[in-house]
């Protein structure tokens, strides 16, 4: 297992780095701040609550030291997360600015929720010869991302990959990428899928979380060229999957479905149109 531990303790203040680093470099999967109330810690799926209560100051110093108040970040923020670095991905919750019905931002911040990257080398063994195109199912939580970067590093043995890593997730500065694999950072799925296949002619592209109308015609698109495709999407069962109508046409891109379970577990399963 490994983490960008170091960089998650220097986006938090330093009353609150010792604390987090002693209770929770092991296991931590989860720091969860509100304001006014103590910090709480997640490690698989229980809840440790620190010493404390979170300031408005430290909700800042968080945003502030994981943005380097860079443009690129303060539009992945009007979505409502920030990715720090190491690929640590910092949910944001508050006050919401709206212009013309549009999410501008997020101001008077009250609670954030920083889920912690860890990588699992190896992990991916057997789905990453699976042939073909592989969707990955899952709920928040479940590790999708995590089995998705070892498939594509296991995929990157045998083909030339690229991925479209939108939030700088899944191969954030520091982890293995493979053999064979470029990366298109900070890019939207709908246009980065698009342009991997114009610029790089890969043999399989790998992005994370199809969840709009955009994001399926493109993979269809890219489908239509022959491309393999691994990718990502919430959901907690097959059977729920099936039943949405924006995922329908998917059934006719993947040849597997990976469904992943709370306890990390996984299995596989044929697709059928």
């Amino acid at each position: 297992m490994r983490c960008a531990w170091e960089a998650l303790l220097g986006i938090l203040p330093p009353q609150l780095r010792k604390n987090v680093d002693v209770q929770g470099r092991e296991e931590a999967q989860e720091l969860r701040l509100r304001l006014g109330q103590a910090p709480e810690l997640v490690m698989d799926g229980k809840s440790l609550l620190l010493p404390g209560s979170t300031s408005r100051e430290e909700l800042d110093y968080i945003v502030n030291a994981a943005s380097r108040y860079s443009p690129w970040a303060a539009a992945t923020a009007a979505q409502g997360y920030l990715t720090a670095p190491g690929g640590h991905r910092i949910g944001l919750c508050g006050q919401v600015v709206c212009r013309d019905g549009q999410v501008q931002g997020i101001r008077e911040l009250t609670s954030l929720c920083i889920r912690i990257a860890r990588d699992f080398p190896g992990i991916a063994r057997e789905a990453g010869i699976l042939p073909g195109s592989v969707l990955i199912l899952g709920a928040p939580g479940w590790g999708k991302t995590t089995l998705l970067r070892d498939v594509l590093r296991e995929r990157s043995r045998r083909e030339a990959v690229c991925v479209v890593d939108e939030r700088d997730e899944i191969f954030p500065q520091g982890l293995d990428r493979g053999a064979r694999t470029d990366v298109l950072t900070g890019c939207p799925k709908t246009q980065g899928i698009l342009m991997a296949l114009r610029t790089m002619s890969p043999r399989c592209i790998g992005v994370d979380e199809i969840t709009s109308p955009e994001d399926c015609r493109a993979v269809l698109e890219a489908a239509n060229c022959g491309v393999h495709l691994v990718a990502t999407i919430h959901g907690e069962s097959p059977e729920r999957f099936r039943r949405r109508a924006v995922y329908r046409e998917l059934c006719g891109v993947f040849d597997h479905l990976v469904a992943l379970h709370p306890d990390k577990s996984w299995n596989r399963e044929r697709m059928a149109l």
